[in-house]
């Protein structure tokens, strides 16, 4: 069966870097917030809403209304 190399390498970082942090995911961004800390630097910025329009308040219901 062929393997796509960019994958398999993907997957072979992925076990490398859960290997590195006992396959403890909070620890891992954990350290990803101090080295972003220590880094002065925004790593990753939070990006605007793409719609910021307020949802309808008022809910539609297909369901049909029975009249007793």
């Amino acid at each position: 069966m062929w393997e796509d190399p960019i994958v398999a390498e993907i997957h072979r970082t992925r076990e490398k870097v859960a290997q590195q942090y006992n396959n403890d995911i909070a620890a891992y961004f954990a350290d990803l917030r101090k080295r972003q800390e220590e880094s002065g630097a925004k790593l990753v910025r939070q990006r605007e809403p793409a719609f910021a329009a307020p949802l309808p308040t008022t809910a539609t219901s297909s369901t049909p209304q029975v009249q007793h």
